[in-house]
């Protein structure tokens, strides 16, 4: 049983190297390339990266490690926002990103199959020509076996829906070796136990992920965005609500506050009014987004709603969500030197307004710079907070922010996390939003699947 650090052998190396047909690497650099991700979690290194390339190969490296009690993380682009690719026990990185083909473009099914380390603005560069593209959109060109592990949604979920709702089909290694696969190329399922949207979100714990199978969409007639500035966030926030409640068919509604607005501004040379400013985006007929765009404009005028805007033009479209999705890295940008924790939460659309006033009022409190964001139209938002790695009591301080803001956000009914994961930031919220019964029923799946618990240990619960 994994419950301590395990540094690896070099008898134990020089095996896994006869394992795998890629790199076997024990390189400081790249050890510490695969020992961080996009949390402001300390850096862990691994005591070894292995990359394989195939199925066979993974099947063969999880026999090993599981034979010897070697812990074993899966490793995608390392965007992850909650540790879930830190070694924190040590053993294999198990890199994927090797395993990078597009292996079957399927348009009259509107499925493709892809392997894990497929990045997804590769893939939906190779579907523009099939006329599809793929609909999850988290904002980080991240592997497609990473969104699948963490569940990932984002700002196109309230319309094409998260991960869990596209992953038809799973070939995925269990933690013995042996290799399955789940869900059918079918759009409806009803035999037996759901057993990819088990993996789906387990964040490596019960299984690695090697081919996916995923739902695609025909790409949009047309598309148009839409911008519009309120003067406060509780008026935004509120507009945002009404407008998923009156039914139109938007594809993206995003918040971002000032200070979101300042940053991109600085980061992507915009000139966009320093307000708290909704985003929009609307799919279909040239007839159908135009009315859609006008009745957006005539609800958010009624909660003072000023400045809108909206366009077609393509250009400027793709401009207007490429400084949306740099919202992280534009914060980075403003604070240099800086690290920050972006912690995410959902709440039922009825709550979205006063979760994000309780969030705010929170955070004011304290010195740490920060901002507020998120897929408003599904009630998920983010919480952007700057710290300072040179000061590590700052980062455990953090910690406790997030955590009481966490806290306040299941009270109303909500959870923990929209679309980061658990990962080992909060292992403490699940039991609080769950309950121990039932995070006692999850570990007893994890312990049937990996009773020498080596996938991704330290994980999700302790």
């Amino acid at each position: 049983m994994v419950n301590k650090r395990v540094d690896l052998s070099p008898v134990q190396i020089e095996h896994l190297k006869s394992l795998v047909t890629g790199l076997v690497s024990t390189n400081e650099t790249v050890l510490d390339q695969h020992g961080r991700d996009e949390s402001a979690i300390p850096p862990v290194r691994p005591s070894a990266v292995v990359m394989p390339k195939s199925t066979e190969e993974v099947s063969k490296v999880l026999a090993y490690c599981n034979a010897e009690k070697i812990p074993v993380v899966a490793f995608g682009a390392g965007s992850s926002l909650e540790g879930h690719v830190l070694p924190l026990f040590g053993g294999v990185s198990l890199d994927l990103t090797e395993m990078n083909k597009i292996i079957e473009i399927r348009p009259d099914d509107l499925l493709v199959r892809v392997q894990p380390g497929v990045h997804r603005v590769a893939l939906n560069e190779k579907l523009s020509s099939s006329g599809l593209f793929f609909s999850v959109d988290p904002g980080a060109d991240a592997t497609l076996g990473g969104m699948a592990a963490t569940g990932a949604a984002g700002t196109t979920t309230v319309r094409y829906g998260s991960m869990r709702d596209n992953v038809l089909a799973l070939t995925a290694v269990m933690a013995d070796g042996t290799v399955i696969k789940t869900g059918r190329e079918t759009r409806k399922l009803s035999a037996g136990y759901d057993l990819t949207r088990l993996l789906v979100g387990s964040e490596g714990t019960l299984a690695v992920i090697t081919e996916l199978t995923l739902r695609v969409f025909g790409i949009p007639e047309k598309m148009a965005a839409a911008i519009v500035r309120f003067d406060t966030l509780a008026d935004g926030v509120t507009a945002a609500t009404a407008i998923v409640r009156s039914g139109i068919s938007i594809a993206r509604c995003e918040f971002l506050d000032a200070k979101c607005i300042k940053n991109v501004n600085a980061h992507d040379g915009l000139s966009l009014t320093e307000m708290p400013t909704l985003f929009f985006e609307f799919h279909g007929s040239p007839a159908g987004v135009a009315e859609d765009a006008a009745s957006v404009k005539s609800i958010v005028e009624e909660f003072g709603g000023s400045e809108f805007e909206w366009t077609t033009d393509e250009g400027a479209r793709r401009k207007l969500w490429q400084a949306r999705h740099n919202a992280y890295w534009a914060g980075i940008a403003a604070n240099p030197g800086k690290r920050a924790v972006s912690t995410d939460a959902a709440v039922p659309l009825s709550k979205l307004s006063d979760a994000v006033a309780v969030a705010d009022q929170l955070l004011a409190k304290h010195s740490y710079p920060y901002s507020i964001l998120g897929h408003v139209a599904d009630a998920n938002f983010h919480c952007f907070i700057v710290t300072d790695p040179a000061k590590p009591e700052e980062l455990e301080d953090v910690r406790h922010i997030t955590h009481e803001i966490t806290m306040k956000m299941i009270a109303m009914g909500g959870t923990c996390t929209g679309e980061h994961g658990i990962g080992s930031g909060k292992i403490q919220a699940l039991v609080a939003e769950t309950g121990a019964e039932a995070v006692n029923i999850m570990k007893s799946i994890k312990q049937t699947l990996d009773p020498n618990n080596i996938l991704n240990p330290g994980k999700v619960f302790n």
